[in-house]
């Protein structure tokens, strides 16, 4: 994969590790969906795009048990999941960035 590519699954990754996070939270609906948005919008900015970390500060803030093996390996699973969602052939990916760039500014 390309560093882009990279990029987008890390991006898909968190919107997918944010609302598994939220449900853990007892986030529903608009704010599950807002809590799932800023995670991956951070993986944009490296001062705040350490998902583990915040996640981590969230559950503890919360009084979420969760081992940091259990955040990393429902991190893993998604990163293989969002890998699997990566178009494949000509041109694809060049337009799965262009919608996922529409998506994340339009919330």
């Amino acid at each position: 994969m390309t560093s882009f590519d990279d990029l987008k699954t890390i991006i898909r990754r968190n919107k997918l590790l944010g609302m598994w996070a939220a449900e853990q939270l007892g986030l529903a609906g608009a704010d599950a969906d807002a809590y799932s948005h800023a995670l991956a919008m951070d993986t944009m900015e490296p001062e705040r795009g350490d998902a583990f970390s915040r996640i981590r500060k969230d559950f503890d803030a919360a009084g979420i048990i969760q081992s940091d093996e259990q955040i990393m390996r429902v991190m893993n699973g998604f990163m293989l999941e969002a890998g699997e969602m990566q178009p494949t052939g000509g041109g694809g990916s060049d337009a799965a960035a262009v919608m996922l760039a529409r998506k994340l500014t339009t919330r």
